[in-house]
């Protein structure tokens, strides 16, 4: 697991702080104040690709609509097949967080 190095002290420190967070506004708030637009607009567009590959979809079509390169789609996907599933586990609890919301 490539996670092993980058542990430490400063890196813990950061996801405490994301955990921290209550809601949307403060996610947007913390973020926009850690990150540039880009990175953060980078971060996004990779878990949309692990979203779209997830469902199917090509990366033609994933390329056109996320403006993500084939070098990124080719990382998130070799992340999705052999990676520590985090992609699957957060897109499965965002699927499950829309249904449950669906439902009420």
């Amino acid at each position: 697991m490539q996670i092993e190095k980058l542990r430490g002290k400063e890196l813990d420190q950061l996801f405490n702080a994301v955990l921290s967070l209550n809601d949307l506004e403060e996610c947007y708030r913390f973020f926009d104040d850690l990150c540039t637009v880009n990175e953060i607009q980078s971060l996004a567009q990779r878990l949309e690709v692990a979203r779209m590959l997830q469902d199917g979809n090509t990366y033609h079509k994933i390329e056109t609509e996320t403006g993500a390169s084939t070098a990124t789609i080719s990382r998130v996907k070799r992340c999705l097949n052999y990676g520590n599933d985090a992609y699957t586990m957060a897109l499965d609890r965002l699927k499950d967080e829309k249904q449950d919301t669906v439902e009420k």
